[in-house]
């Protein structure tokens, strides 16, 4: 599914990632050659993102979650909602990360793959946070 604007009601839930990171875009085949959630998944720079209601903050800093009822997720929320919409044991783990104190744990490790994730295998330079002074 890609529409640029995305006019129509989302049939499925919306994954947003950044396509020109590897480690990411790496990522999401993985998660969607093995765990096949129902889902969709789209690229940040392939979307029109004020349609979506996400700007290119948002959107470079962490994974994204649109449901098919309206519901916003970012970063390990964003990633429990995807596994949540996936077969067991992948929707029991989901779950049990929107749960404290797992949640935190979550989060704290999502920031730390989040903010090195072009140290790690097949991340690249593209991959490291826009700086503060990003042109």
């Amino acid at each position: 599914m890609m529409e640029s604007a995305f006019t129509r009601p989302v049939a499925r839930p919306l994954v947003v990632f950044d396509g020109d990171c590897a480690f990411c875009t790496a990522s999401i085949d993985r998660i969607r050659d093995r765990i096949r959630p129902d889902v969709d998944f789209a690229p940040w720079q392939r979307l029109d993102l004020t349609a979506l209601g996400l700007t290119e903050e948002q959107v470079e800093n962490a994974v994204q979650w649109i449901g098919s009822d309206g519901g916003r997720a970012s970063g390990a929320r964003a990633g429990a909602m995807l596994l949540r919409r996936a077969a067991r044991p992948w929707r029991l783990l989901g779950t049990v990360m929107l749960i404290p104190p797992f949640s935190w744990l979550a989060a704290v490790v999502y920031c730390l793959i989040a903010h090195n994730r072009h140290r790690l295998p097949g991340g690249t330079l593209a991959c490291a946070f826009p700086g503060p002074n990003r042109v």
